[in-house]
């Protein structure tokens, strides 16, 4: 497991950001969301998922990131340059928490990306096993992570996982 801040400041490949963070404590959401503007990077991120090319990093494109502090997981929206949602990634985490006034989230592995057509893609299950077999993580842990990911799994395939048309919301928020 690692910890990882919801600014980034460690990913060279920006190099030229702008940051916003926010504290929401509403009726929806509960927790901090952030946007990484990435206005110069070092080169495009393209991603493949099973022969399907995807940018999700590039000059001009933005990740807003939502962290519900009552929850265990994290959702990063990515937009491309025309403010287009590019994917939903969801990190499944041990804690989300803040540190020094710095929102971040441990990472328990697994991952769940979900396309604007409404596929869903799941990601890192060999990591989570590898993670168990050398102890990185415990078997509650280990078993936290895949309770969180079929929950969620299935708040998606119903409908009703509130978090992407929140990230709509979200975005606008820290925009205005």
């Amino acid at each position: 497991m690692f910890k990882r801040y919801l600014h980034r400041n460690d990913w060279s490949r920006i190099i030229e950001r702008d940051y916003l963070v926010a504290h929401i404590h509403e009726n929806d959401f509960y927790g901090f969301i952030a946007l990484i503007k990435m206005n110069e990077v070092q080169a495009p991120l393209i991603v493949d998922y099973s022969g399907k090319k995807l940018c999700i990093v590039d000059h001009h494109y933005s990740w807003l990131q939502q962290l519900p502090l009552n929850e265990n997981f994290a959702i990063t929206t990515m937009f491309n340059k025309n403010g287009e949602i590019v994917q939903w990634y969801i990190d499944i985490t041990y804690e989300n928490g803040v540190e020094k006034g710095e929102p971040y989230m441990v990472d328990l592995f697994l991952d769940i990306v979900v396309l604007p057509t409404g596929e869903v893609i799941e990601k890192d299950k060999d990591e989570i096993e590898e993670a168990l077999q050398n102890n990185l993580i415990t078997k509650a842990q280990y078993e936290l992570a895949y309770e969180t990911f079929h929950r969620v799994l299935k708040q998606i395939q119903k409908g009703t996982f509130k978090y992407f048309d929140l990230s709509l919301k979200h975005h606008n928020y820290l925009l205005k």
